[in-house]
């Protein structure tokens, strides 16, 4: 029997990304649909729940994607709402590639040290890939300050994560030289999850930085998020830190991915959001 993935995208276009990554992580076919909502959603699963027999349905799966991970997590939920006894499927929730690429890097700054009480801050924290890399540091024990340009915007992202996970960080302005300084002060770690082509720190900033011990920056343009490191850093060591870039995360990220589309089609019931994705990144780390 055939493995169907169903990728439900909350943005009009889907994600060739990922319709690539699933036919690479074992599905046989997928279906991308577009513009997927509260309103229209019901009937999609449905069609996932009740076509195929009890013990067929673990080769029917979900996949909610998007580039807007507070859609993506209403709609994660509504997909689950719908489901009841053993009409179900399993289900992956990665917006913008949220939980796979974040889980991948905190998973290599995790291996490369203890976490537990280390003060992490994470800039140009409130889009996707931020928000879940703040909240598995802060599974892992870090002391988390998420930064944003507005301060509004990172109290917002912080309440937000607070109520899904439950973990407590610290919304900070990062908007000028001087709002950086205060944010970066006594940090350990550093996390950059800027947009293409956005420069968080300068090299000065980074490589004279007295505490800290670790850097992770998800960029890889031309323009890094991080002036002075390689996109292909992995675990490499510059100027008294261990530094990981953009391709050395991406490397472990796609390979998570792939394994995790593998792992929906092993029954009908997995529900992969940033915690378990988080501990298959551990394990392949």
């Amino acid at each position: 029997m055939k493995k169907l993935l169903y990728h439900f995208d909350t943005d009009p276009i889907p994600s060739v990304f990922d319709s690539v990554v699933a036919y690479d992580g074992g599905a046989d076919h997928v279906t991308q649909l577009g513009g997927v909502n509260e309103e229209n959603c019901g009937g999609l699963v449905e069609g996932a729940i009740y076509t195929r027999a009890p013990k067929d349905k673990k080769n029917t799966a979900i996949f909610v994607g998007g580039s807007d991970l507070f859609a993506g997590q209403k709609l994660f939920q509504l997909v689950h709402d719908q489901f009841f006894q053993n009409f179900r499927v399993s289900v992956m929730l990665d917006s913008n590639g949220c939980n796979t690429t974040s889980a991948a890097g905190v998973a290599l700054l995790s291996k490369a040290t203890n976490l537990q009480g280390k003060t992490a801050v994470v800039l140009a924290g409130t889009g996707p890939v931020g928000q879940r890399a703040a909240v598995l540091l802060a599974i892992s024990g870090a002391k988390v300050r998420l930064t944003s340009r507005k301060q509004s915007r990172s109290v917002e992202a912080c309440d937000e994560m607070h109520e899904r996970f439950g973990v407590e960080m610290t919304p900070m302005q990062a908007s000028d030289d001087d709002s950086i300084q205060t944010a970066m002060d006594g940090a350990h770690v550093v996390f950059g999850a800027a947009k293409a082509g956005i420069q968080l720190l300068n090299a000065k900033q980074w490589q004279d930085h007295p505490t800290l011990e670790l850097i992770a920056d998800v960029g890889t343009s031309q323009v890094l998020g991080f002036e002075g490191i390689d996109v292909m850093d992995k675990n490499t060591e510059r100027n008294g830190k261990i530094v990981f870039g953009g391709i050395g995360i991406g490397a472990l990220k796609l390979k998570l991915h792939r394994a995790c589309i593998a792992k929906l089609f092993e029954s009908n019931d997995i529900a992969l959001d940033a915690e378990l994705i988080y501990k298959i990144a551990q394990d392949m780390a």
